[in-house]
């Protein structure tokens, strides 16, 4: 592995970070909420450190590996949310460590879990700043599960290779830079959109930016204590609704589309399962909502029911209702779906349509060799057949997933929390969700939690957010091996 380039990639990433801190100060000034100079101190801190990392290790001609494509994809998560964390340190705001570092791991992996109890006390350079760390996020993600993922061959990314803009190349560098051009444009014209449309439903241009930068990243940071439940309007909802649903596509669709090939999106195998099961989730919540009466009229179960269940199957986390207040069977439904996610090579977390549509699709195929042992019966995605490698590569990621559930959840429970809780916090964090069960519900947070739970449920967001295999592969003694 090529030491020196990793360090020099990373200090180059909070030099970025240092420079994206600059962009609230606008917001500081404008509202006068006196956090420009902590602002400035973070960011003046991270291109020091981040010149001395780049300038010092920095090499030329150097081709990145796969070894180094691991490493840099962990190692930067963890250094963006090292250095992201100083404007609150230093601000006072979140005088904690431990707080501070869960709450901007919270927004880089767009989970949205938050230990802020009062969430309006924060000035707004702050909760802008605490905003685009999850808008960075969400592009980065989409980065790195179309570009970076596929060739390291993590979780059955290698689909990409076939789907991502531009040229299939084996090295890193290139891939990187010709795909996130294309997909930055995608990402800033949605939201610009979704900005306008708010704006033009009565949000101020800071309120609208700052849900936009939430719903694109499915990240569901709000700047009201009640989220977007605070506005208490159904046109917000709608277009809220709206973008949290296409921020769950894989957008090299989008770019497709953008550019004329609508039908691509109906062509492919995930959008149709994606869409297809988020209308029959709606469907089956209105009806348990209608029959038990929770609201008055269909208007109303539809305005609440959709914007839910998009909201936790996309894994943004905004809220507009209390669903631990709706039927058990409704709560049960929805805790399945925190799961399941969006679409790959989206910003939205959990196992992903993609992967969950390919074991379905495998199983079938396993029910029908009991009846036809001698038949050969190929597992197809979008038309091509799937390799065995690659199914077993899913397998094993589902099979890590549950684990890591478990233990996570049995830690937290030690730790004091209850069960549904700790199940709660546990798959809100995996999957990167932010509100889960329980103690932290959609009207809670995590302030609660014992320290040690918040670095635990912190790992949780890393290693969910990095697809796991990412992450974990660090911990092997062959990574490390000369």
């Amino acid at each position: 592995m090529n030491i020196k380039s990793v360090i020099a990639i990373i200090g180059l990433i909070i030099i970025f970070i240092g420079t994206a801190m600059l962009i609230a100060i606008p917001f500081s000034l404008y509202y006068s909420d006196g956090s420009i100079g902590s602002i400035i101190i973070s960011s003046l801190i991270c291109f020091s450190v981040g010149a001395v990392l780049y300038f010092s290790f920095k090499q030329t001609s150097v081709e990145l590996g796969v070894r180094d494509g691991f490493a840099v994809v962990t190692f930067s998560w963890i250094a963006m949310s090292i250095f992201g964390s100083l404007p609150f340190l230093i601000s006072g705001y979140i005088p904690s460590i431990t707080d501070a570092f869960f709450e901007t791991v919270s927004g880089f992996t767009t989970t949205g879990a938050s230990i802020l109890k009062d969430v309006e006390a924060l000035p707004s350079g702050l909760l802008f700043w605490r905003s685009m760390t999850q808008w960075i996020g969400g592009m980065g993600i989409i980065v790195m599960s179309i570009a970076i993922l596929p060739i390291l061959g993590v979780g059955g990314m290698q689909l990409f290779k076939a789907e991502a803009p531009g040229h299939t190349v084996d090295k890193i560098k290139p891939r990187i830079g010709e795909t996130a051009k294309v997909l930055w444009k995608v990402y800033i014209l949605f939201s610009a959109a979704q900005t306008l449309l708010l704006m033009i439903g009565g949000l101020s241009f800071f309120e609208a930016l700052n849900h936009t930068f939430a719903t694109m990243a499915t990240g569901g940071f709000s700047t009201k204590n009640a989220s977007v439940a605070h506005f208490n309007s159904p046109y917000i909802d709608i277009v809220i609704t709206i973008f949290m649903f296409m921020a769950g596509v894989n957008f090299v669709l989008h770019y497709r589309g953008l550019n004329g090939d609508v039908k691509s999106y109906f062509k492919n195998s995930e959008f149709l399962f994606y869409s297809g099961l988020t209308i029959l989730a709606i469907i089956l919540t209105s009806v348990f909502l209608l029959f038990h009466g929770n609201y008055s009229s269909i208007g109303e179960v539809l305005r609440f029911s959709s914007f839910q269940v998009v909201s936790i199957f996309t894994t943004t986390g905004f809220a507009t209702a209390d669903y631990e207040l709706w039927p058990i069977a409704i709560q049960f439904f929805l805790f399945l779906l925190m799961f399941i996610g969006g679409c790959a090579g989206s910003t939205g977390g959990g196992i992903k349509n993609m992967r969950l549509l390919i074991l379905l699709r495998n199983g079938t195929v396993e029910l029908r060799k009991l009846i036809h042992p001698k038949a050969i019966l190929p597992v197809r995605f979008n038309g091509r057949i799937v390799p065995q490698e690659i199914i077993n590569n899913i397998l094993a990621l589902f099979a890590i997933f549950i684990t890591t559930f478990v233990i996570a959840t049995i830690i937290m429970t030690a730790l004091g929390l209850d069960i549904i809780s700790a199940m709660g916090a546990v798959v809100a964090s995996l999957s990167n969700i932010g509100p889960g069960m329980g103690s932290v519900g959609p009207t809670d947070n995590y302030s609660h939690i014992p320290i040690l739970g918040k670095w635990i449920l912190s790992a949780c967001m890393i290693i969910g957010r990095l697809e796991f295999f990412t992450v974990l592969v660090i911990f092997s003694r062959v990574f490390w091996k000369i």
